[in-house]
């Protein structure tokens, strides 16, 4: 029995340093051993015509209703610019266009606002530009979101020099607003409204 038990162990041990490796013969992995799978990029599709106009139209919607949020808020917040890309005078339907936005404005800053024209009729005007330029302080100020999604805002510009009211409607999905001014010939201004707040307003 011990003999057999011997020769057991014996055939053991000879399989396990057989079997055995020492550390020389260990294949250690590095960075020289892996594999990259190198992914070809997918060529891009060839859209159609029609593909590519409906893709212009979402760009062009998405871009209106980031500039109507913009708007939204600034009215909200009182510190907008609606740059006047033309006007109309009085009820005769005249109308005055390619006038520079810059110096034909309606500008609101909180409390106070500038109501500015600049037409260039060849008439110095009030302000030596063919115009008139009021400033005063904001009064009564309302703001109502109708169903279709336009804002309607109600104001008051009062001060020495003007006593004008002032309705600004600004479309839904855009920043074009349109604002009519009253208090003398009445005036009606269609344009762009901007985000606006003035560094040196406190």
């Amino acid at each position: 029995m011990k003999k057999i038990f011997l020769a057991i162990a014996a055939i053991v041990i000879t399989g396990l340093s057989v079997g055995a490796q020492t550390p020389d013969e260990v294949e250690i992995v590095t960075s020289d051993n892996v594999q990259l799978e190198v992914i070809t990029p997918a060529q891009p599709v060839e859209e159609t015509k029609q593909e590519i106009k409906e893709r212009e139209k979402r760009l062009r919607e998405l871009e209106d209703d980031m500039a109507h949020a913009k708007a939204f808020n600034s009215l909200h917040r009182g510190y907008f610019v609606l740059l006047a890309e033309d006007i109309r005078i009085g009820n005769m339907g005249y109308r005055h266009f390619d006038i520079n936005s810059n110096s034909n404005f309606i500008l609101v800053q909180g409390d106070d606002a500038i109501i500015q024209f600049a037409l260039n009729t060849g008439s110095p005007g009030v302000n030596g530009l063919g115009g008139w330029t009021g400033k005063g302080k904001v009064h009564n100020k309302r703001i109502t979101e109708k169903k279709n999604g336009d804002l309607y805002m109600q104001f008051s510009v009062v001060s020495g020099q003007i006593c004008a009211e002032v309705s600004i409607t600004l479309y839904n999905k855009s920043n074009r607003a349109e604002a009519y001014i009253s208090g003398g010939p009445s005036i009606t201004i269609n344009g762009s409204v901007l985000p606006y707040r003035d560094k040196n307003h406190r």
